[in-house]
């Protein structure tokens, strides 16, 4: 018996031709997966561009900062002088974070800057004349840009949303021992509603030792007053596993029922008030310290407060999405300016470049000053920059084939 004859008994069997059924089924599953295959939509063409951007977008941050970095010690070096700041801190606490968080801050500058800067140099090869002579179009040219582009804006949101508040933080407090910036440590009269029909009163707050003075808790039932407590002192527990725990120094506590009363006191009370630090202080910059996790829960807890005090805290966390899409905005507008070869060299387009990144860091400030003194919406504010350049970005895409 030879082989074929073996073959042919197999295909007869009903346990072979069930076999090759589902073996068929599964490669017609399997190949949806060559959809989502990198490989389909990143050729040798696409890396080579990838490479080139991000690697130019580094550069560029490293050789910025770098001359950032000179300029910050030279003014702030008889400040740590003066105030003793020891090499290790100036190091690690104050320039590790210093840099992360204006890297970020100007990222659109740096995107900018490497797009004009190497498609500038690849014109200038007649790279890009190539590609478009062998039947790449301009948008198939956009492609491997805007990935780049993505993979800056995934970078620059999760960085500004999650890690760089964290370091900020480190920052604030060595600025505050070593460079003498003054923070706001404590509040007079404090009123706020910490609960459905309940409101809180603290006459002088010390964030230093997370301590309040005069305090008092109202809780009301109908519009009438059910509750009433006192103490000299309260004391925020800085270790429970839990947020919300004080200690209530000197209390006593007024419960009215009808036209009873009922009184008790004691030395002191661990108690629940759903009230933090954060909520008592305000410190310039402080939204600055928070994840957008934390800013999106801070920001509705002050909302069902009925605190006003918010629209700083918006305008950050709509900021901080608004400028991860700034990326593939100024790539566009990059692009299209930088894409064709021209007498005089990238000076010209580099200065445009720097000119319009300045002109979007600017417009996000103005902006978020709208939002907080003249009532502008605040997720208007954040987005306005991108509105406006979203035009020219549409503008230099149409005009950049011709």
């Amino acid at each position: 018996m030879n082989i074929r004859t073996i073959i042919n008994k197999g295909k007869n069997n009903a346990s072979y031709r069930k076999t090759a059924e589902l073996a068929g089924r599964l490669g017609n599953r399997l190949g949806w997966l060559g959809y989502v295959n990198p490989k389909r939509y990143v050729k040798l063409l696409d890396l080579y561009i990838i490479k080139k951007f991000i690697g130019t977008y580094f550069y560029s941050i490293a050789l910025i900062i770098s001359i950032s970095i000179v300029f910050d010690i030279n003014e702030n070096l008889a400040k740590f002088t003066q105030y003793h700041a020891p090499l290790k801190a100036i190091v690690f606490d104050y320039y590790m974070n210093f840099v992360p968080y204006f890297a970020n801050l100007f990222s659109p500058l740096f995107v900018f800057i490497a797009v004009i800067f190497f498609t500038s140099k690849l014109a200038g090869n007649s790279e890009i004349i190539s590609m478009l002579a062998a039947g790449v179009s301009f948008k198939r040219l956009m492609r491997p840009y805007m990935i780049s582009a993505a993979i800056i804006s995934i970078m620059t949101y999760y960085l500004g949303s999650y890690i760089i508040p964290k370091g900020t933080i480190v920052r604030q407090n060595f600025e505050t021992m070593y460079k003498n910036k003054k923070r706001n440590t404590s509040a007079e009269n404090v009123q706020l509603q910490v609960g459905k029909g309940v409101i809180a009163y603290i006459q002088h707050y010390d964030n230093n030792r997370k301590k309040g003075y005069g305090f008092c808790l109202d809780k009301f039932e109908n519009k009438k007053l059910v509750s009433h407590m006192t103490a000299s002192e309260i004391q925020y527990d800085t270790i429970s596993d839990a947020k919300y725990h004080w200690k209530a120094i000197g209390w006593r506590i007024r419960q009215l029922k009808g036209l009873r009363e009922h009184i008790t006191s004691g030395a002191s009370k661990d108690t629940v008030i759903m009230m933090e630090p954060t909520d008592l202080v305000f410190s310039k910059g402080q939204q600055e310290t928070f994840t957008s996790p934390q800013l999106r829960e801070y920001i509705g807890k002050q909302i069902d407060r009925g605190s006003s005090n918010v629209v700083q805290y918006e305008v950050e966390y709509h900021k901080r999405i608004a400028m991860s899409f700034a990326s593939f905005i100024l790539t566009t507008i990059g692009l299209a300016l930088s894409s064709r070869k021209r007498k005089g060299g990238m000076g010209l387009y580099l200065g445009i470049g720097l000119a319009l990144s300045f002109g979007y860091i600017l417009l996000q400030t103005v902006s978020a000053t709208f939002a907080i003194n003249a009532n502008t919406p605040p997720i208007l504010a954040a987005w306005i920059p991108n509105i406006i350049f979203t035009f020219v970005a549409y503008y230099c895409y149409r005009k950049a084939p011709n």
